[in-house]
């Protein structure tokens, strides 16, 4: 296979514009996120003397040193102990629910949709960047991993189409330029009966069909609008693809999306690092970068340490990594030092989506562990809760690199509790649980027979611990620092 091989030296002009532009549209729309009203900005309005610390960008950061201290490819399970380590913190939305989840013991992807009303928001896909720009030029590479990392929060729900959509846009504009073109492999990673997918073509209907900006963004709401919740995802990448083709130029484009209102720091930050990334650094006018400089702000409720603490210390760690993450993942990539090419087909590979379609048959429902090389994927068949007195019949499927493994499977439960093996289902050995007595947390351990020291646990919650959360609510949070509960980072106590 003839493979498309990218310069080391575009490659980090294109990331460092990248983040710059994600440091310049977050700042852009930070102060109007949450207003409801079409805006006239036609630049920053305040103008800032450094960038303003946003979740956008400073998250991807713990996903920077997730990938440098445990390889290209962790298990999802290394994803929720770095969220828990460094993440733990943030109490809003879908942040709050998952780090809720995680400290009852669930993990990804379940941790991400069980009582959780925040799946369908913007949480995610303002995370897709890292994923791009690790793997430039292999869209499907960076939708399957940007659904590794979606499932914390969001799994089953518009954030993971979100987050997932905008990352193969961010990798394949390392190569080509059309919005149209684009904007076509993005939507080939994710179902077009979701959300995200339809409120994106809805966007470029209107454009194709010269409807004004104005009554395009009108469109999106009366369509996919949620009063209620300014940072549903499927409005806002309406609103940011409309940014992006009804704008002349970088400032205008950024200010058309954050003047569409609702979630404004996130539109204005996907877009400013899309344009980062197709013109590079260097194309982006100095009057943007200059009143923000090159410093990154970190947020308060972000405990990560070592982080960089500028664009240039970003832009070299993340090429460093980018790297690695093609040589090793990448069938269709090379990075080289001197002047890059592609083949004459190369909208076909851009636009090859088998592993962004094998992320998405993972069923949100389940958790995965791993024991040595094995991954072992226990599938609740509905919420991970067991009520006294009724069975339950769950599956275990195991993987080895991606690929189904067939191996003698037991598991353990709590004192009291019967469990029997039934018949499989479909790829899944099945085992039917029962108990009379079931606490509000307990723990199932499954064990590969025949392999010692082969165990790995999950939570099976009880009615006590799973009695639902009200919509639109928030999870509790400190009332000193502002933090949620369980991550408290202030010096006084909880309350």
């Amino acid at each position: 296979m003839e493979k498309i091989l990218i310069s080391e030296e575009i490659l980090k002009n294109k990331i460092a514009g990248c983040w710059i532009g994600k440091n310049i549209g977050g700042t852009l729309g930070a102060p109007f996120e949450g207003q409801k009203w079409v805006n006239c900005l036609d630049y920053y309005s305040p103008l800032p003397d450094r960038a303003t610390p946003n979740d956008d960008l400073d998250l991807q950061l713990i996903w920077l040193k997730l990938i440098e201290e445990k390889g290209i490819d962790p298990p999802l399970r290394e994803f929720a102990g770095y969220w828990k380590k460094y993440a733990s913190p943030y109490p809003w939305n879908e942040y709050g629910f998952c780090n809720r989840n995680l400290a009852r013991g669930l993990t990804p992807p379940v941790s991400g949709c069980f009582e959780n009303h925040y799946i369908d928001e913007m949480g995610s896909p303002i995370r897709s960047e890292i994923w791009a720009c690790l793997s430039p030029g292999d869209p499907q590479l960076a939708s399957s991993m940007a659904w590794k990392d979606s499932s914390l929060d969001h799994a089953g729900g518009e954030g993971t189409f979100g987050e997932m959509f905008w990352a193969a846009v961010e990798s394949a504009a390392f190569l080509i330029d059309d919005p149209f073109a684009l904007l076509d492999i993005g939507l080939e990673m994710i179902p077009p009966y979701c959300e995200v997918s339809r409120s994106v073509r809805e966007a470029v209907w209107c454009f194709r069909n010269n409807i004004s900006w104005a009554r395009a963004r009108q469109r999106i709401l009366d369509a996919f609008g949620r009063e209620q919740n300014v940072c549903h995802a499927a409005q806002n990448h309406g609103f940011t693809v409309i940014g992006w083709l009804y704008g002349k130029d970088f400032g205008d484009r950024i200010c058309k999306a954050v003047n569409c209102g609702y979630d404004t720091d996130c539109t204005g930050a996907t877009l400013g690092a899309l344009l980062g990334i197709l013109g590079g650094k260097r194309n982006i006018p100095e009057k943007w970068k200059a009143p923000i400089g090159e410093e990154i702000a970190i947020h308060r409720f972000n405990r990560i340490s070592g982080a960089p603490g500028n664009i240039n210390e970003l832009t070299i760690r993340t090429v460093s990594l980018a790297k690695t993450f093609i040589k090793s993942k990448s069938e269709t990539v090379e990075i080289i030092s001197s002047a890059g090419s592609f083949p004459k087909n190369v909208l076909s590979l851009l636009s090859r989506n088998e592993l962004a379609l094998k992320s998405l048959m993972q069923e949100p429902m389940s958790a995965v562990g791993r024991t040595g090389e094995i991954d072992v994927w226990l599938h609740y068949n509905g919420a991970p809760v067991l009520k006294p007195g009724i069975s339950k019949t769950i599956g275990i499927h195991l993987e080895r690199n991606g690929e189904r493994v067939r191996k003698d499977i037991s598991i353990e439960g709590p004192p009291g509790w019967k469990i029997d093996e039934t018949a499989d289902m479909a790829w899944q050995a099945g085992f039917v649980l029962y108990s009379e007595k079931v606490d509000d947390i307990n723990e199932l351990h499954v064990n590969l027979n025949g392999i010692p020291g082969s165990r790995t646990s999950f939570v099976m919650l009880g009615p006590g611990e799973a009695k639902g959360y009200p919509v639109n609510t928030q999870t509790e949070r400190c009332s000193l620092c502002g933090a949620w509960k369980g991550g408290c980072i202030c010096t006084g106590q909880n309350d």
